[in-house]
């Protein structure tokens, strides 16, 4: 198990991964566990993990996935289910590794499919409730088309040097993620059915303007899921809340936690 403090290193799913935590440890509160986007790794989560231990007063953990940030590298092409198998394979192993008692997942774009699939798969009593910042559980023309926008942008531009600020590896971390998205085979993807058995309370935050997905994924959380469903739609956000909005997020969350505390 790791010395919870500031950054390191773990192993988990046979990888090295970087991590970074905040606030109180493991055995004094529940922990928030942040699994972040297909392009994200701890560092571009920014300074919200700081602010979000101060506001919930829970300790906060970051970790980036492999072939982000400074983690190893991915083993290439990924599978087209790679969300599932992190959430199968390698989430437990980081909760385990990091000394997680009771965990608060809160995941942002395919860090949130990878939160609500491992809630609605594995019979893992640590987990409280999740927290899912655009979400997407079935692909979207919209979104399909930026991923292909996103293509274009990092073979002809400066994307690839702007990435290599975070990651060790850029193409690892943008070809793992672009070609499994717009792989032919990826259109029929679907996990909603993750949703159906999710025990905990959920809350849903996603920005009116996310150019990857609609308010078809929230729609599809507030139908299937039985347990309690909160939700914070924001106005002139796009893809990223917690960024572009971060007070109001922020506020959502711990407004959430106290109101499952109380």
């Amino acid at each position: 198990m790791i010395d919870w403090g500031p950054t390191g290193f773990l192993t988990a799913g046979g990888k090295q991964l970087e991590y970074a935590s905040f606030g109180p440890a493991p055995d004094a509160t529940a922990t928030l566990v942040l699994l972040h986007e297909g392009l994200g790794c701890t560092a571009l989560w920014r300074d919200f993990p700081e602010r979000l231990a101060k506001a919930t007063g829970l300790g906060v953990f970051v970790y980036s996935r492999a072939g982000y940030g400074g983690s190893d590298s991915a083993d290439l092409p990924r599978p087209l289910d790679y969300m599932t198998r992190e959430a199968v394979d390698v989430l437990p192993e980081v909760l385990d590794a990091a000394g997680i008692q009771k965990a608060v997942l809160l995941g942002h774009s395919d860090g949130a499919t990878i939160s609500a699939v491992y809630a609605g798969t594995a019979s893992d009593l640590r987990v409280q409730s999740v927290i899912l910042i655009a979400p997407h559980f079935f692909t979207e023309q919209e979104g399909l088309d930026e991923i292909a926008r996103a293509k274009v942008a990092y073979e002809t531009t400066d994307l690839p040097q702007k990435m290599a600020r975070y990651h060790r590896n850029p193409d690892n971390a943008f070809y793992g993620w672009n070609e499994a998205w717009l792989d032919p085979g990826f259109r029929g993807w679907n996990v909603a059915d993750a949703l159906d058995t999710i025990s905990v309370p959920l809350l849903a935050i996603q920005g009116e303007e996310d150019q990857y997905g609609t308010l078809a994924q929230i729609d599809e959380i507030t139908t299937r899921c039985s347990a309690l469903v909160r939700t914070c739609i924001l106005p002139d956000t796009r893809h990223s809340p917690h960024l572009e909005s971060s007070d109001a997020v922020i506020k959502a969350v711990s407004g959430f936690c106290i109101e499952l505390e109380a």
